[in-house]
């Protein structure tokens, strides 16, 4: 009996062990920066099966091919007075090193372009907020962005609610990312070819 019950302790410590030891993908409460956050991906069967469904109200994208779910991530999506738009739209153009290109922010990094409902609005890297922050746009992690930049197709249906069916289970295991407290680098590295030479590297800044 004494050696079954080790047995069972090892068998416990084990497990918590392997719990902590996930916590990449689970959702403790605590939040991290963005730039800490790297999907797991599995690659799709078929390509032209894939679909992004993003839910508002979560603010989570889900990469999809049937309902399999092949890569999420948190994201940050438009406020109240400039939404997201809601509904069935397509990638409609990409391009990998994208700056802004109105005011106010002109010149700024929207690394990762995925434009779907018109030419402003698109899925982009971005600072990530636990709340609706952006003028319309979905912002992501930067290794999201890169990930989904590489496993979508122009033409790859978007489809954005306020939920979707993920959202109490994979939404939920998913980190609370806050990068509101990180400072915004200087317009002289934001403005560089460095900027997008970080990105490529998974990084950008001293983060």
């Amino acid at each position: 009996m004494k050696h079954l019950r080790s047995i069972l302790t090892a068998a416990g410590f084990a497990f918590v062990a392997i719990a902590f030891s996930s916590c990449e993908t689970m959702n403790t409460g605590s939040p991290g920066t963005a730039f800490s956050y790297n999907p797991s991906v599995t690659q799709p069967t078929n390509r032209s099966a894939v679909k992004v469904k993003i839910s508002t109200s979560a603010q989570r994208i889900y990469v999809v091919e049937g309902d399999k779910v092949l890569l999420a991530t948190p994201c940050s999506v438009g406020t109240a007075s400039t939404p997201t738009p809601k509904g069935n739209h397509r990638i409609l153009s990409k391009t990998r090193h994208r700056r802004r290109a109105s005011n106010p922010g002109a010149g700024y990094p929207m690394t990762y372009w995925m434009s779907f409902y018109s030419a402003s609005y698109g899925m982009h890297w971005g600072f990530v907020k636990p709340y609706p922050c952006t003028h319309g746009c979905v912002r992501m992690p930067l290794n999201s962005a890169r990930k989904v930049f590489d496993m979508v197709s122009v033409g790859t249906p978007v489809n954005v609610s306020t939920s979707q069916p993920w959202d109490s289970t994979i939404g939920a295991s998913l980190p609370r990312l806050d990068d509101s407290a990180l400072p915004n680098p200087p317009n002289s590295y934001m403005h560089s070819p460095q900027v997008f030479r970080d990105a490529e590297q998974g990084k950008m800044w001293n983060f």
